[in-house]
């Protein structure tokens, strides 16, 4: 009896399939039954690789062999899932199976998992293709009744494999080409380069240009205090002239840039009376459009501080393993219009009808009486905004399943949480306020005033907005003709401030509007809604840029390292737009789209991206790092060694005279002209951050020319022939006493140390950071530690293991070691007895291990 093999991209969903279909057999990784052989990948098991007639063995570093395009591509098994591919192949050759079923995950990557096993198992069967947007049980069944047939899918294919190609070429070409680059001048410098992952490099970089050479400028605001019967209420002057920012981002109407208009305007309002004009105007607000996964990201970044990666993980969790979401990698915000009535049973499900027990009746009485609202009111209708064919690609926004909540840890909670109240909140009718706006003229000066009531709630009451919530926006009444009084003018100086660094939230939104500038209006309207990646693959690239050290996590904010300048420097000097335009990468994503639905080919795209590879080596070779063309200057400051004129280049600052050089990037971390020239002034720098060591953590030190003008770091300590001599701290200012032996404490280097431990007759070991994880120990902190035990709390540690900021008190041991101690927070349960540990902060590198409990210290190794 012949018998269809399913192929699943996971063995959960192996077992899922099984579950829905029925009257499988389970052997060791593969089930049968009459009708079916069921078994699953475990994600991807096969990699691109040169075809080895092609693949250089030895000096593939160097552009001798380069550019790398073979005329086809082999692919090779992963070695440590090795074993599932052999089983896979041996359940396609079997004789009874007489046809596949493409049953992985409905996207791209899924494809892509699928046809790479049977290419490499030559397989000839003929291919059917399960897609699915829900897990639950009559969605599989459902799914099964419909399947695709393989031709169907050809598209698709071929853009999953052609991205493949495409990202190994430019990946490997790329790479190996910057590499041999930076490398010329000696060891082995990885410059990784990718497709996607540069141009997204190249937006934070630029923006970090941005931030780096933002100039403040002054402006001030005048705010009137009037008073009136009924109160008082307070007014901003505005120009009533103003007709945009134009060419000036920071121009606003109610922003003075010149001090003496802003006093004057102070003088002439001040103790004045005004006359009163108003505008109410209702207002609506719909709610927002249903989750993607990239809007899904961004906000649970944004409000949890979840990375992209791990707010993907939990929606494929809640998708895969608790059947409670949809398909989570979807870049869709609306449903199928033939949608309402699953819609309908979805929210029967909410309201806690016909749910199975053990399912988690308090999430579902939250969402009960929203629920039962929308049936009751009947608002699922036909809606566009909400149930349209047109805004659906493959898959589409993310909503509950019938599946009730059940054994959710904490983190999927809150992602279930913010999907489930979207879903109920769309339904609901938009929120209803009323906006006054309230004009008061004094001496022909205008000030506005606004003042916002929320009259009916709508979707907001499904967050626990409501009207009287909103009511504290409302204004103090004033009567028709009534006059005010100026009571008190105020002049309010501020400073613009530089664009904010991007957090995940915001670079995945950067990532999804890249193309949006571009000039070319036929393109920019069909890249409408794509942009760099996709919803399925952001998370990781901006985890590899962090992997590749690229970027470093600083709390919520993302920042570019030295390394990241350098390549950017690199490539716009090499003039290689390809790698660094987001608009470019973008466009590529949407031509990858026209394949997916027939309308380009495969063998014209692949075209496009060889060429591209061609000239990317070709001008890597072209240069030497002497020659990269960039914004680069000249110190004033003259060589040490022989008087010359020291220059800039690509990598170091250069005596023109002689052979005196000054790497820019040291430990990761690069030099900015200033620094330099105080080096080379007064022979040391420091202490200095953002050096990191080969294992990626954070260290900082001092810089000083030795007697032959060579940079070295001194981490404060003293070399062997120092300790034997005295240190004289006659000139110092002593910060306490010693915890462990009572004598002075000074800074000294690197660290505060007490008196005794230096020297040849030292009797006293006690040394304590001026920098500890990052976190600046100011003089007076390490004087209330001496005196009192505890320092204020600090805000700025980050911890050397996860990179994450954390607070904590510096404490004083009863043995007079420094550790870490947190604020107290109630206990959730039992209360448990505070753990003590201690920290040595001698040394700047130290690593962070998580505390046990809310009030314990935390113990940091060196």
């Amino acid at each position: 009896m012949s018998k269809k093999l399913i192929i699943t991209e996971k063995p959960s969903v192996a077992a899922d399939l099984a579950r829905a279909l029925g009257g499988f057999v389970r052997h060791e990784d593969y089930f049968e039954s009459d009708d079916y052989v069921l078994s699953s990948a475990v994600g991807h098991l096969l990699e691109l690789a040169c075809p080895e007639e092609y693949e250089v063995k030895r000096g593939k570093w160097s552009f001798a062999h380069l550019p790398v395009i073979p005329p086809h591509f082999a692919l090779q098994p992963i070695q440590k899932t090795e074993a599932r591919l052999k089983l896979l192949v041996r359940l396609i050759k079997r004789k009874d199976v007489d046809g596949l079923v493409n049953a992985c995950d409905a996207g791209r990557e899924g494809e892509l998992i699928f046809n790479y096993i049977v290419q490499h198992a030559k397989n000839s069967k003929p291919v059917e293709r399960l897609w699915l947007q829900s897990m639950t049980q009559q969605a599989i069944r459902d799914g099964f009744a419909r399947l695709r047939s393989g031709a169907e899918m050809r598209g698709l294919a071929d853009a999953a494999v052609c991205r493949s190609e495409s990202d190994w070429l430019v990946g490997i070409n790329g790479t190996r080409a910057m590499t041999a680059f930076n490398s010329k001048t000696g060891g082995f410098h990885l410059t990784t380069v990718g497709r996607v992952q540069t141009p997204t490099l190249a937006l934070m970089v630029d923006r970090e240009d941005r931030i780096r050479k933002f100039k403040p400028r002054a402006y001030w605001e005048v705010e009137a205090l009037f008073v009136c019967a009924a109160g008082n209420y307070r007014g901003k002057w505005f120009d009533e002239n103003y007709k945009g920012k134009d060419n000036d981002e920071h121009a606003r109407a109610d922003r003075l840039w010149d001090e003496a208009r802003a006093i004057a305007l102070q003088k002439k309002c001040t103790g004045r009376d005004g006359e009163v004009s108003e505008e109410s105007k209702a207002s609506t607000q719909l709610s927002p459009l249903l989750y993607d996964l990239t809007s899904l990201q961004r906000e649970a970044n944004g409000r949890f501080g979840f990375s992209a990666k791990a707010t993907l993980g939990l929606a494929q969790a809640l998708y895969e393993k608790h059947k409670v979401l949809t398909y989570p990698r979807t870049d869709a915000r609306a449903l199928p219009e033939d949608y309402r009535e699953t819609v309908r049973a979805t929210l029967s499900m909410l309201t806690g009808e016909g749910v199975t027990k053990g399912s988690d009746e308090a999430t579902l009485a939250r969402y009960a009486p929203f629920a039962s609202n929308i049936l009751a009111r009947q608002w699922v209708v036909a809606n566009k905004r909400i149930f349209n064919n047109a805004k659906i690609s493959d898959h589409f926004a993310i909503i509950p399943t019938l599946q009730a909540p059940k054994h959710l840890s904490e983190p999927e909670m809150k992602l279930y949480d913010m999907v489930v109240k979207r879903f109920l909140a769309v339904f609901y009718p938009a929120a209803e306020s009323l906006i006054t706006t309230r004009i008061t003229r004094v001496e022909g000066e205008p000030f506005k005033t606004e003042g916002k009531v929320l009259v009916n709630p709508g979707w907001l009451a499904v967050y626990g907005r409501d009207a009287q919530e909103g009511s504290e926006g409302n204004l103090v009444a004033v009567q028709p003709d009534e006059i005010v009084h100026g009571e008190e003018v105020l002049l309010n100086a501020h400073e613009t401030k530089p664009p904010p660094r991007y957090s995940e939230a915001t670079l995945l939104t950067a990532m999804e509007g890249a193309g949006k500038s571009m000039d070319d209006e036929e393109l920019r309207a069909a890249m409408a809604g794509r942009g760099l990646g996709t919803p399925a693959t952001r998370a990781q690239i901006i985890e590899n840029l962090i992997a590749e050290q690229y970027l470093h996590r600083d709390g919520r904010e993302l920042q570019p390292t030295a390394k990241a300048f350098s390549l950017m420097t690199l490539l716009n000097g090499l003039g290689i737009p390809e790698l660094t335009a987001p608009e470019l990468t973008g466009a590529w994503e949407w031509k990858l789209a026209r394949m997916e639905s027939g309308e380009m080919s495969r063998k014209e795209f692949m075209g496009e991206i060889a060429a591209m590879t061609e000239r990317i080596v070709a001008r890597a070779k072209s240069y030497d790092s002497d020659t990269i063309p960039g914004d680069f200057g000249e110190l004033t400051t003259p060589c040490p060694k022989c008087g010359g004129l020291i220059k800039e280049t690509y990598k170091k600052f250069q005596c023109q005279a002689c052979d005196f050089a000054l790497w820019k990037i040291v430990a990761g971390r690069q030099f900015e002209g200033s620094e330099i020239e105080e080096l080379l002034t007064e022979r040391r720098i420091g202490p200095l951050t953002g050096f990191r060591n080969k294992m990626g953590r954070p260290f900082n030190a001092i810089i000083k020319l030795n007697a032959d003008n060579a940079p070295e770091f001194d981490f404060g300590q003293g070399s062997a022939g120092d300790a034997a001599e005295e240190v004289d701290f006659s000139q110092s200012e002593a910060q306490g006493a010693c915890p462990k032996c009572g004598a002075r404490v000074f800074a000294h280097g690197m660290a505060y140390v007490c008196e005794k431990s230096q020297g040849p007759n030292k009797s006293c070991d006690f040394r304590s950071g001026t920098i500890i994880l990052q976190q600046q120990i100011e003089p007076e902190q390490m004087q209330k530690l001496l005196s009192s035990g505890r320092t204020d709390l600090l805000r700025g540690f980050v911890s050397a293991r996860t990179r994450r900021k954390f607070s904590a008190y510096l404490v004083r041991g009863g043995d007079g070691k420094v550790g870490f101690e947190f604020e107290k927070r109630e206990p959730k349960a039992t209360t448990r007895k505070p753990r003590v540990a201690t920290a040595k902060t001698d040394n700047n590198t130290p690593e962070g291990s998580e505390t046990t409990s809310a009030s314990a210290r935390k113990k940091v190794a060196d």
